[in-house]
């Protein structure tokens, strides 16, 4: 079988195991195939020894697993960082090792081919992506239930636009109609999705800004340059995983050469390892740097 319908048949299994009841039409129209597809899929399950019910009308359920067995929706897939940082320990066994080939294979079919509004790598957040994506496909707006926002403080309502998910899929992009503007909200602090009757009225405002290391966004990028101890240079890629593809090693420390968004990312590092970390390039930074030690803090940040 080929990877491209494994997928779909993969995909399938997880929508029929769901919390929401589709029709076969609409099956076919998510997967992109035809609704005689979709049965001959249905026959496969069966043949294969899936308990396969029919609910009503053309609407069929997968029954449950025999107890003890594992659930689709707790298989582990990986953000685009958790990838990345599995990928790494691969990396560390040692070319003889004849289990390294088979695993980058695994990893890598694992992450290429998972879709974020079937799957996501937090059960308590699976319910609330799959809104989202359904929404970003079908370009409604949604109503996000007691959103707890960071720079307001606040806990309330916000009606968005959402058109894309962040690469780790913890955030969501969205047009926010409050205010008018793009922003990015934090699934996790979502109480959850209502998605609405109204198809979205900016599309063509919405735009998505890059993220840099520190999963920090906007559109201008900033050049950083950081010599770093060893023991900062091991915090931030426990933290930061994908920052380990901008470090090098130069005379006994470690350098960090890499573009950012925006400063906040960047100078809470800096300030919280200031006497392991030291701002070789980047006038900004150094400048964000010592005025929020300035304003915090007494006497100089070792760090500029």
């Amino acid at each position: 079988m080929d990877q491209p319908k494994l997928e779909r048949m993969l995909r399938l299994m997880k929508y029929l195991s769901g919390s929401v009841d589709y029709g076969i039409a609409e099956l076919g129209r998510k997967l992109e195939m035809s609704p005689r597809t979709v049965y001959r899929y249905l026959d496969t399950f069966k043949s294969a020894g899936f308990a396969v019910t029919k609910l009503y009308g053309d609407v069929y359920k997968l029954g449950k697993m025999p107890r003890g067995t594992v659930e689709l929706d707790r298989l582990i897939y990986f953000s685009e960082e958790e990838a990345f940082l599995v990928n790494s320990l691969i990396d560390q066994l040692v070319p003889s090792n004849s289990l390294k080939y088979n695993l980058k294979q695994k990893l890598s079919a694992i992450y290429r081919y998972t879709g974020i509004a079937e799957f996501s790598g937090r059960k308590n957040n699976a319910a609330l992506v799959e809104r989202l994506g359904t929404a970003v496909q079908d370009g409604l707006q949604v109503l996000l239930r007691d959103y707890e926002s960071g720079h307001s403080r606040s806990i309330r309502d916000r009606r968005i636009e959402p058109f894309a998910f962040t690469s780790d899929y913890a955030d969501i992009w969205a047009f926010d109609l409050e205010d008018g503007r793009n922003k990015i909200f934090k699934i996790s602090r979502i109480g959850d999705v209502e998605v609405l009757d109204a198809a979205w009225e900016h599309e063509a405002e919405h735009r998505r800004a890059d993220t840099d290391i520190f999963r920090m966004s906007g559109r201008e990028p900033v050049r950083i340059v950081l010599s770093m101890t060893l023991k900062a240079k091991n915090l931030l890629v426990e933290e930061y995983p994908m920052a380990s593809r901008f470090i090098r090693e130069d005379e006994g420390s470690w350098l960090l050469d890499t573009e950012v968004y925006a400063l906040e990312g960047a100078g809470r590092f800096v300030l919280g390892l200031m006497d392991d970390v030291r701002i070789e390039e980047g006038e900004a930074l150094r400048s964000y740097v010592a005025e929020y030690a300035k304003r915090n803090f007494r006497g100089p940040a070792s760090g500029l």
